[in-house]
């Protein structure tokens, strides 16, 4: 992952710490339905918010393409 991809990917995921729901997020649909996927840059972070457990399980961080979901 090229640097500024990175500064941009850990700058989303800390402030998914505070609220998962901010930033760029759609609700999935298809197989993926129940996950959310937030965007930085080109790359696409995977989640399912758990709000009674207070975390955030990442299912993938992946590349966006026309094959991503």
């Amino acid at each position: 992952m090229p640097s500024n991809d990175k500064v941009r990917m850990n700058r989303a995921l800390n402030e998914m710490k505070s609220d998962p729901l901010s930033g760029d997020i759609v609700s999935l649909k298809g197989e993926h339905r129940g996950l959310f996927r937030r965007r930085a840059g080109s790359w696409r972070i995977i989640f399912l918010p758990k709000a009674e457990e207070r975390v955030v399980p990442i299912a993938d961080i992946r590349r966006r393409s026309s094959t991503t979901y």
